[in-house]
């Protein structure tokens, strides 16, 4: 008896430190309005800032753009979706 509870201990203290797996980059937009931009609004707010967009897709809150910078790195840009302000930027291996 007192070896399961020994063992139920050690198992319940290495779940406790087990971190807990994101499957995003913590990225979160405030959005105070309710109202997005649309798409083609987001895409050529980036365009404006020299990003050659290939894709737009909603995640986590955020506009989340697939582009190409000025250096041709493939970056991952965060809007704000009612804004258009940056919010994070990511340069892809």
């Amino acid at each position: 008896m007192k070896k399961i509870l020994i063992i139920a201990a050690a198992a319940m203290t290495a779940a406790l430190a087990t971190p807990a797996l994101s499957s995003g980059d913590d990225v979160k937009c405030v959005n105070s309005t309710g109202q997005w931009m649309t798409e083609d609004a987001a895409k050529a707010k980036a365009t404006e800032l020299g990003y050659d967009v290939r894709r737009v897709k909603r995640e986590d809150g955020c506009y989340e753009l697939y582009a190409i910078d000025k250096k041709g790195a493939r970056v991952e840009i965060y809007l704000n979706p009612s804004t258009g302000e940056v919010v994070k930027t990511k340069v892809k291996s």
